[in-house]
């Protein structure tokens, strides 16, 4: 059987307490980011996006002049590229809040 000083029990406390107020701020960091937000926009402005850290979408606006019924196609390509860079600028957002 082992025998730990009080000094390795001190030391394993110290370590519990350093755990505790990293993971609280883990937390409000995430609380943070959730509330924060980014925006894109394509399209010389034809599509704008919001999106919050928390990778949740706040707002999709599309211009009327944005919809041409004959090439839905692109209206559709431009509604991904502004979310995509949406999510390219949480995921940026996030690694410089959390890095790990």
């Amino acid at each position: 059987m082992k025998n730990f000083s009080m000094g390795n029990n001190g030391q394993m406390a110290n370590l519990m307490k350093q755990a505790e107020a990293m993971q609280k701020q883990l937390e409000k960091t995430k609380e943070e980011l959730a509330e924060t937000a980014v925006e894109a926009t394509v399209g010389g402005g034809m599509v704008t996006a919001s999106m919050s850290g928390a990778y949740e979408l706040l707002d999709l606006h599309i211009k009327p002049e944005a919809v041409d019924p004959d090439d839905v196609e692109t209206t559709e390509d431009l509604v991904i590229a502004v979310i995509n860079e949406c999510l390219r600028q949480v995921t940026e957002l996030r690694r410089e809040k959390l890095p790990l």
